[in-house]
């Protein structure tokens, strides 16, 4: 049992990975803790549900939808909310996606109902591996995920665009004299977080049923993962989410199920307390 529980917590961690990184992303570059990072997760689980149950497209079409989708709505956020507040701070950006997430969330609620759903996959039976039930939504969360952190990882670290971004995450005002135009960046780095959270919320969606609420079940998670990896740093983000996966399945073995998020309550009390900066927060400062 704790073998599996394990397993399952290291699945669950790469799926928390990915708006993980999305919150990173947004903090490092633009400055803010996107509060709104759960409920465009759920507005992805929505735009691939529209695409595959109502439209019949097949299940990888419909996480690109959810990625083009989420996509638009943070750059249409970006230019109705957070580029109008961006000189004001930190704090009222944070209230400011607040709104937006209260927005997107009762959109969803208000075109699609409180009825749980779920995508039109076929059913397969788990693979049993030595003593470990391996389930199929399992083994696509892990590829998806592996795959989209290879990709972020060589765009940050091997094209224009990516020190574009870690330039003015590290330095806005130097990035702007040496040619860097903070307004493009900010609206291509939302472009990236949004397609992340799309794709989170297809994976979110084949782990459980798809309601307006789903994106806020791994909210606490995910502030969890990014506050614990240390806001800012990518690769503390995912180290983050796989050590709150694998915490929260964990916990089972001594706590009902329906408490395990009090390990990612407990997780963020106590950096708070004694290590606000996370396990890779002041290294990724002072790079």
């Amino acid at each position: 049992m704790a073998a599996q529980l394990f397993f399952n917590g290291l699945v669950t961690g790469l799926l928390l990975a990915l708006p993980a990184l999305a919150l990173t992303l947004v903090f490092g570059v633009l400055k803010f803790a996107n509060f709104a990072v759960g409920a465009m997760l759920t507005l992805g689980a929505y735009a691939a549900w529209v695409a595959n149950v109502q439209l019949g497209m097949p299940l990888t079409a419909s996480a690109a939808v959810a990625a083009v989708t989420v996509a638009g709505a943070g750059l249409l956020a970006d230019q109705l909310a957070f580029e109008k507040l961006r000189l004001r701070g930190s704090i009222s950006l944070l209230v400011a996606s607040m709104g937006v997430s209260l927005v997107i969330e009762n959109v969803c609620r208000f075109f699609f109902g409180n009825a749980s759903r779920g995508f039109d996959v076929a059913l397969s039976r788990p693979i049993r591996w030595e003593g470990l039930r391996i389930n199929q939504e399992q083994i696509t969360i892990a590829i998806t995920v592996a795959v989209c952190l290879v990709a972020v990882d060589v765009l940050l670290r091997f094209t224009p665009l990516g020190r574009a971004m870690r330039a003015v995450a590290d330095n806005a005002s130097l990035a702007a004299v040496r040619g860097v135009e903070r307004r493009a960046i900010a609206r291509l780095t939302w472009a990236l977080v949004g397609a992340l959270l799309g794709l989170a919320g297809v994976l979110a969606g084949l782990d459980r049923s798809i309601d307006p609420l789903i994106g806020w079940n791994y909210q606490i998670a995910i502030f969890a993962a990014a506050i614990l990896g240390g806001l800012g740093s990518p690769i503390g983000a995912v180290l983050g989410a796989l050590t709150i996966g694998v915490a929260e399945e964990m916990s089972a073995l001594v706590i009902p199920t329906n408490y395990r998020q009090v390990v990612s309550f407990a997780v963020i009390l106590a950096l708070l307390l004694f290590r606000a900066n996370g396990l890779l927060g002041a290294k990724a400062a002072r790079k």
